[in-house]
């Protein structure tokens, strides 16, 4: 284990400090006020204020030079109690999958172009899949992204000069119909994705239940009789808890 603060950046460490002091509340903080407060000079505390100005996390109130928090750093915030909030909710029914078929589940969510495996829990296999939290990837190379994308537009696709897009095309139909998406390889050689859609109490999409698992374990009998059933349920159990319901369908 590295010892706390080797690596760190001391200018992203001041920056830090100084969104810290002006999250506190009360009255808009001048310079010199944050001076004091961060123990800088003047001129470090002016570039700070600016870089961070210019990234929209820090507002200026010209009429008396004071600075508050931007709509940006309120944004990430928003973000991220978004994702926090997400997981909580996904979380118990993610461990009860995992307990049900003994392979990986992950809780996925679109991500600008990709995929963003944000949770998982883990199986008991000996043979596993590698741990993909945090990890990204293109909607068309797994079964997440092609599940969130099959209820959704596919320009994006068509932007991205995707070859074959006819193809793909006909796949997402399928899969939004069918309501799962499974995939072969698209991850590494040797590895199989079951993905489900999540809804919100609008029909709006917040992710996908994913189970990763090696493929000689997803024979096509097991995942017809007892995988997709299951993703199907924990979907739907999902869904419900974050308000769905058949009937806005």
């Amino acid at each position: 284990m590295r010892e706390k603060g080797v690596y760190s950046v001391q200018a992203v460490v001041k920056a830090i400090d100084l969104l810290e002091a002006l999250a506190q509340g009360g009255e808009s903080p001048s310079i010199a006020v944050l001076e004091k407060k961060l123990g800088l000079s003047h001129n470090k505390v002016f570039r700070l204020l600016a870089t961070l100005e210019d990234k929209g996390l820090v507002e200026r109130n010209k009429a008396n030079n004071t600075f508050n928090l931007g709509l940006q750093a309120f944004e990430m915030a928003q973000h991220i109690l978004k994702s926090d909030n997400l997981i909580r909710t996904a979380h118990p029914i993610m461990v009860d999958l995992a307990h049900k078929l003994d392979e990986a589940i992950y809780f996925t969510v679109a991500n600008n172009n990709e995929v963003l495996f944000l949770d998982m829990v883990d199986s008991f296999q000996q043979i596993k899949t590698a741990d993909l939290v945090g990890k990204r990837f293109p909607f068309f190379t797994n079964a997440a992204g092609k599940v969130i994308k099959s209820v959704s537009s596919v320009d994006l696709f068509k932007r991205r000069g995707i070859p074959n897009i006819k193809e793909l095309e006909i796949e997402l139909d399928q899969i939004s119909r069918k309501g799962v998406a499974v995939d072969f390889n698209g991850l590494g050689d040797g590895i199989c994705s079951v993905a489900v859609v999540i809804r919100d109490y609008a029909g709006k999409v917040v992710g996908a239940l994913t189970l990763l698992a090696p493929s000689f374990r997803m024979l096509q009998d097991r995942l017809d009789n007892v995988v997709i059933p299951c993703m199907l349920e924990g979907a739907e159990a999902l869904s419900m808890k974050f308000g769905y319901s058949r009937a806005y369908a």
